[in-house]
């Protein structure tokens, strides 16, 4: 019975496990950046070649745009409408679900230096001017400055900007920090290859290097992803994305909650063994699964003992399942 029982302690680990997305790793390789939508898809930006390219999640290529200069692609929250900004050019462009260019907005003539630009939704954009030291909201629709506040923040290695309630969320390559409106700061803490910010309703997540990590107001930054050894991730309303060793995986948001510890196989054995020695000493509960696996094991010992091979439990534990189990 507990071979039985290590069976399925094995087939419950294997749902729960890291699935592996059916992607080319020649598409992922030499990617500088990835973001997935809430449908799957997947928009991999290549620095190298300054390419943008959305896969769906079988692999088959949906759009490209091959871009001059680079851009940094905000987000891709709303697929029929990615906002991509570009301090070298001065100017973010909007693209639809295809990557066709829908519009495209020129800071050059209105504004001085745009460090950074945030497109908060289809009418207004706020802006850094490093050459005003101002945070401008401005919007775009009809071209017209609704707000513009005294910001002489340092925008040295600027990764990212969001502004969310009255706060603006300062994400540079080591740290983030908060500001209320008036340019006072509210909380600060240091951040390791930050790179962007992901806001889920009143949540504010930070999308770093190989971790995701939460904003609790006020408080501290939560962790609720994290792999070392992953080259890039990201994460939608459903699950967690990372690639390594240029192989796309895909995690459940109840997955992994902490970066992973290097003995996780030895503590998952741990815990597999234990879950084996408790299943031995609890008997099973009438018509429970565990009470019909025990009798569809009876029946085949008693018709053909040779038939209680290893093979022949992993077959009808199967089939059991397939029941009803």
């Amino acid at each position: 019975m507990k071979i039985l029982h290590l069976i399925l302690a094995l087939l419950f680990c294997s749902l729960t496990a890291q699935k592996t997305l059916p992607l080319d790793t020649l598409k992922l390789k030499d990617a500088k950046d990835m973001l997935v939508d809430d449908y799957g898809n997947l928009y991999i930006y290549k620095n190298k070649e300054f390419s943008f390219t959305k896969y769906d999640s079988l692999g088959k290529q949906l759009g490209k745009m091959m871009l001059t200069v680079p851009y940094k692609v905000q987000t891709v929250q709303n697929p029929l409408s990615v906002p991509l900004f570009s301090e070298n050019a001065q100017e973010m462009k909007f693209v639809d679900q295809n990557l066709n260019e829908i519009q495209k907005v020129d800071f050059r003539q209105k504004f001085g230096f745009i460090k950074m630009a945030y497109a908060e939704d289809l009418q207004q954009i706020w802006l850094l001017d490093d050459s005003t030291k101002r945070l401008i909201q401005y919007n775009f629709r009809n071209d017209t400055t609704i707000n513009s506040y005294p910001f002489d923040a340092s925008f040295d290695d600027l990764m990212d900007l969001l502004v969310y309630e009255n706060k603006v969320y300062i994400l540079t390559r080591n740290h983030i920090r908060v500001f209320t409106l008036k340019f006072e700061k509210i909380f600060e803490a240091p951040l390791e290859n930050g790179k962007r910010f992901r806001r889920e309703n009143e949540a504010i997540l930070v999308i770093a290097n190989n971790s995701v990590l939460q904003y609790i107001p006020e408080k501290e930054m939560v962790k609720i992803f994290g792999d070392p050894d992953a080259q890039i991730v990201d994460k939608n309303t459903l699950s967690y994305f990372e690639i390594k060793a240029n192989n796309l995986y895909l995690y459940g948001l109840g997955k992994a909650t902490e970066e992973k510890p290097e003995k996780e196989p030895d503590s998952l054995q741990k815990a597999t063994e234990q879950d084996v020695e408790r299943s031995a000493e609890k008997p099973a509960e009438p018509n429970s699964p565990e009470q019909k696996l025990e009798q569809k094991t009876q029946e085949i010992e008693s018709k053909n003992p040779a038939e209680s091979s290893l093979q022949k439990l992993i077959e009808d534990s199967s089939e059991v399942q397939a029941a009803g189990i």
